[in-house]
């Protein structure tokens, strides 16, 4: 079949081969014979309310009538009974013939006219996109005819409105990026063997702009066309509130009208790892708008520290998204598979900068002494009662004066302390004496570690002191191969253990500073103590936390590119030492964040000054901060762009001041921002969850106006009502839609709480800080207690406050 132009006629000696309509030549052809009925060919080219017509040329009916003879009249006159009956039906309503449209009697089947009574009228299919009468004038309520030849020409003059003043290049990456649109989708089909981490969501925000590897447990698609990205922080939401653990409506409002039963919410718990996709109508009122931006909630873990199988602390979730992992190198890569490097690879530098630091600032607290074992110092009771109860506790541990035991000639910590006039300037030692020192020591008898050797060097490395050391106790075991000693080494000293410590109290003063690594080793041996310590094993802590410490050797070779401790005839107190003050001078000229996590760490914001933004002759991408008060402090600090705000409604209209490429950074010209960080708070802050305790009085005095602005109670500890809830959760999530309304084309929308409900995590870390506290000043019968009950009270709570929610899509 071919179309034929509608509204031609043929001549009055040709006659015109039949129409027939789309509509009737299907139902003949499924058999329905009553509704086969031929439509006028006398169609107007742009009437939309005429019959669909379809017809075949006359030339071909001629030469296939002539080629088959008896066989095609026997079916022309077959279709001609068809229609004849037709024809018999009644006409319809919406339709009448037109005055102008030839008569059945002109109407040909097959080349021959057909015969019909004359009161017959015709019948015309009717069209399902005409508009009826009494029909409403809006033409967004009119039926849409798909082969309107009006509505096309509409919408290509539509189109070329929108394409006006785009250049043909132009119109052609328009073309591209509609037929790949980019977006980031979830198959049902992944299998997750982990929950979604905020390391995870900031993977996928350096996967879209910088240099980061694509993730495993989304799918990006056309990742080049994602222009921008926006992380939008939002503490208060829980999942409980998508599962209806936490109710964000009254319940007579909750619950179904007619079963009285609250209704279903969405199937997903805080152990998923899959997300769950946003049902509107399994979300109360005040969370269904989100079901309009995104496709799925997903279950995220916040980071935490542990300590062997409890988890003791909740780790910044605004740090987990803006402090990025340095990528390794190709060559550190090589390294890693080939084989041929034993030990850490080298702490790289290039992107770090320093900060030079007094040896002060490293000064192991009481804290960090009685954590790691150390016996501690009279000087750090500030109180007879104090002074009594650790004295108690030495005699009990064998650690006293009756046990061999002496103390430095410190009275008071206030000792220690060098005028300022009296310190160089820029000198990073501060006016004090700093000794490193090493002990090997020997296995006695009784399985004890005792001295046998003990090295001392100031600060400039010049061996102060160097001396074997003859024990008291018979020796059971040398462990040459640790400590080096060996029976004919120590065969004619005659140095004891009392020598030593006489001529360590007359080295060690106030103003000195003792350095090791795991220094309370080496104290033990020589049984002495002294308020002022530097221990490396403290300075650069294992990845893990404590109790576990990177070995001195593994130190060497990560920061100082130095190999120690090798072969085996044991170790060198005199190259330990000297390790151990290298390691404490490059921590005074690096900084005190070198050699923590964050040595190998960096900013988001200055990671992504390294990429380029593509098709922009190698300009480098830029970030913003947008978040409460002041944003160039803390993590802000390398972004670009900073604005500071004073509610929610000041963040959102700074994403959107941001994203304008309007915005001012601070080198005083206008930045297109490729990044954008937010954090809306005024739903933490209702919540409660808002902490302030340590932050400075101008962040404690905008807290307080906040909740005088929302009108909260300052000192009120009592739970938000359901109803209350709700209204500030349907205000947030207006806010989070505002936010992705304002965002131009093609930009990346990550959503994340953080943490759950961090209060009773709060509540017993102070509870521990306390009892640390009174531990150190308080008799053991008067303190707040605290045990492994108690470690274990806290672990769950932490595990508990680790669960969040997010959420991604593309504009």
């Amino acid at each position: 079949m071919t179309k034929r132009k509608r509204g031609s006629f043929q001549p009055d000696d040709e006659a015109a081969p039949a129409d027939f309509g789309l509509g009737t030549t299907l139902a003949y052809l499924k058999g329905d014979k009553e509704a086969a009925v031929p439509a006028t060919s006398a169609t107007s080219v742009n009437d939309d309310d005429a019959g669909w017509t379809v017809v075949g040329a006359k030339h071909r009916q001629d030469k296939h009538a002539q080629k088959h003879g008896s066989k095609a009249n026997m079916r022309d006159q077959r279709r001609d009974e068809a229609y004849k009956r037709a024809r018999l039906r009644s006409p319809s309503p919406h339709r009448s013939q037109s005055a102008d449209s030839p008569s059945a009697e002109d109407i040909e089947v097959g080349g021959k006219p057909t015969e019909a009574p004359t009161d017959a009228p015709a019948v015309f299919m009717e069209n399902p996109f005409a508009t009826k009468n009494g029909d409403s004038g809006d033409p967004s309520l009119q039926p849409r005819n798909p082969f309107s030849t009006c509505e096309k020409e509409a919408e290509r003059a539509e189109a070329c409105t929108k394409d006006a003043g785009k250049s043909r290049e132009e119109r052609r990456k328009d073309r591209k990026l509609e037929r790949h649109y980019p977006k980031i989708i979830h198959s049902h089909n992944a299998r997750l063997n982990n929950s979604t981490k905020i390391s995870d969501l900031q993977a996928l925000a350096l996967y879209i702009l910088a240099d980061g590897t694509a993730p495993q447990w989304v799918g990006v698609e056309s990742r080049t066309s994602i222009r921008k990205v926006v992380v939008l922080m939002v503490p208060g939401l829980e999942l409980d509130m998508f599962n209806g653990k936490i109710p964000l409506e009254s319940s007579a409002t909750d619950a179904d009208a007619n079963t009285n039963t609250k209704p279903k919410r969405l199937d997903i718990g805080r152990d998923d790892y899959y997300p769950a996709s946003l049902r509107p109508e399994r979300l109360p009122e005040s969370l269904k708008p989100l079901s309009e931006v995104f496709p799925h909630v997903w279950p995220v873990m916040g980071p935490v520290e542990n300590r062997g199988k409890n988890y003791v602390k909740l780790h910044s979730p605004i740090h987990a998204m803006l402090s990025s992992q340095i990528p390794k190198t190709q060559e550190e890569k090589h390294l890693k598979k080939s084989g041929k490097h034993k030990g850490p690879l080298p702490q790289k530098t290039n992107h770090w900068e320093n900060q030079r630091t007094p040896v002060t600032q490293y000064l192991a607290t009481l804290a960090d002494q009685q954590e790691n074992e150390y016996v501690v110092h009279p000087a750090w009771f500030t109180t007879h009662e104090a002074r009594t109860a650790a004295q108690e506790r030495r005699k009990i541990a064998k650690c006293s004066a009756d046990d061999g035991w002496i103390d430095s000639h410190v009275v008071s910590l206030e000792d220690g302390e060098v005028p300022e006039k009296d310190i160089e300037h820029g000198s990073v030692t501060a006016g004090r004496k700093v000794l490193a020192v090493d002990c090997e020591m020997c296995k006695d008898e009784n399985d004890v570690s005792v001295l046998t050797r003990i090295s001392l060097i100031d600060w400039d490395g010049t061996v102060v002191m160097d001396k074997l050391v003859k024990p008291d106790t018979l020796i059971k075991d040398y462990v040459t191969q640790w400590s080096g000693i060996t029976e004919e080494m120590l065969r004619d000293v005659t140095t004891t253990l009392a020598d030593i410590q006489k001529e360590l109290l007359e080295i060690l003063t106030p103003q000195t500073i003792l350095i090791g690594h795991s220094l309370n080793s080496d104290l033990n041996a020589i049984k002495l103590t002294h308020p002022f310590l530097i221990d490396t094993g403290i300075l650069f802590p294992h990845i893990k936390g404590p109790p576990y410490k990177q070995s001195l050797k593994w130190l060497a070779q990560k920061f100082l590119r130095k190999d120690i401790q090798k072969g085996s005839d044991g170790h060198d107190s005199i190259e330990d030492a000297k390790t151990c003050l290298h390691l404490v001078q490059q921590k005074c000229e690096r900084g005190p964040r070198w050699g923590t996590s964050d040595t190998n760490a960096e900013s988001i914001f200055k990671r992504l000054e390294r990429a380029h933004r593509p098709k922009s002759n190698d300009a480098k991408r830029a970030g913003a901060m947008v978040d409460w008060g002041n944003s160039n402090q803390g993590p802000g600090a390398q972004a670009k762009v900073a604005i500071g705000c004073e509610s929610d409604a000041d963040v959102v209209e700074g994403i959107k001041h941001a994203l304008s490429d309007l915005a001012v950074g601070k080198n005083g010209t206008t930045e297109q921002i490729d990044f954008v960080f937010a954090r809306l708070r005024e739903l933490e802050l209702v919540r409660g969850w808002w902490d302030d305790g340590r932050a400075s009085d101008e962040a404690k005095a905008r807290r307080q106006a906040a909740l005088e602005r929302l009108g909260l109670s300052l000192d009120s500890d009592e739970e938000v009502t359901e109803e209350a809830l709700g209204k500030e959760v349907s205000k947030t999530v207006s806010n989070i839609v505002k936010i992705y309304d304002s965002l131009p084309p093609c930009t990346a929308f990550i959503v994340y709480s953080g943490t759950g409900d961090p209060r009773e995590v709060r509540r017993l870390r102070q509870l521990h800080e306390q009892h640390r506290n009174e531990y150190r000043t308080q008799n053991w019968d008067s303190i707040t207690q605290w045990g492994s009950d108690e470690d274990e009270e806290l672990s769950r709570a932490v595990r508990r406050a680790r669960h969040g929610v997010g959420f991604m899509v593309v504009k």
